[in-house]
């Protein structure tokens, strides 16, 4: 009897204790489940991140082989039309020099009597079409609306080169004078109105070339060479708008 009592007594404090030890375990055991989880997610959003980041290291990497790519052809395609302008340069100061070497010619037979101008025969010029018109109008634009004048020598020389010996040929050499003029790069000038006043003496443009030159040379300090070239207007062309600015220039010189 005595031993079923103890029995009854004991036995329910030992489950009582057990339950206690129970209770106080599971918080610990949640809570080291909760770490291994946040573990968990953290070592996954590394990995992420880690992974974007290799990403666009890679595209960086792309990217700048592709500005690479870009700063050569720029610097290829600088560097050819550095060539063809120089060599075009070179071109027309061979050209001009051979013109200034050549001899005046003689007038001709039907020269008026009265005034001395030589009668300048004039040549069929090879009319441009819309594409060449269309490459001039964008010349004009860049010398006149945006004053762009190194990208108007330029392309006057890529035009000069692709329409040669045209109409608008003679006005693209007489506007590269006229831009080189105003940078003011003058003995460029000088070349480009000697070819249009000496190769092409029946162009509209011969005058107001003629009459550039003069001016350009009057600015290299060629002040002998400026008159002469001034008095050539006059007796040339003596009916055109170039003739009067020359006589102006004349006479403020003998002012």
């Amino acid at each position: 009897m005595r031993k079923t009592l103890m029995a009854t007594v004991v036995l329910p404090f030992a489950l009582g204790q057990t339950g206690v030890a129970l209770a106080q375990s599971t918080p610990s055991f949640q809570s080291g489940n909760s770490a291994a989880q946040g573990n968990a997610v953290n070592n996954q959003g590394s990995a992420e991140l880690f992974y974007m980041i290799q990403q666009l290291q890679e595209e960086v990497r792309r990217l700048r082989g592709e500005v690479e790519e870009q700063r050569y052809q720029i610097d290829r395609l600088q560097k050819q039309g550095r060539d063809r302008y120089i060599d075009l340069d070179q071109r027309i100061l061979s050209l001009s020099e051979k013109l200034a070497e050549q001899p005046s010619a003689p007038a001709s037979a039907g020269s008026s009597a009265g005034s001395g101008a030589p009668v300048i025969e004039a040549r069929e010029y090879r009319q441009p079409d819309a594409e060449e018109r269309e490459a001039y109008a964008e010349i004009q634009d860049l010398i006149r609306n945006h004053k762009n004048y190194d990208e108007a020598i330029t392309q006057i020389y890529g035009f000069i080169d692709t329409y040669p010996e045209g109409d608008l040929t003679v006005n693209a050499y007489y506007w590269l004078g006229e831009v080189y003029l105003v940078k003011p790069q003058l003995e460029q000038a000088k070349q480009a109105f000697t070819i249009v006043a000496t190769r092409y003496p029946d162009h509209r443009k011969a005058p107001d070339a003629l009459y550039k030159l003069g001016v350009t040379l009057d600015k290299l300090g060629e002040a002998e060479q400026a008159r002469v070239r001034m008095q050539t207007v006059i007796d040339s062309y003596p009916d055109s708008s170039a003739a009067d600015l020359a006589r102006k220039f004349l006479g403020a010189e003998a002012g």
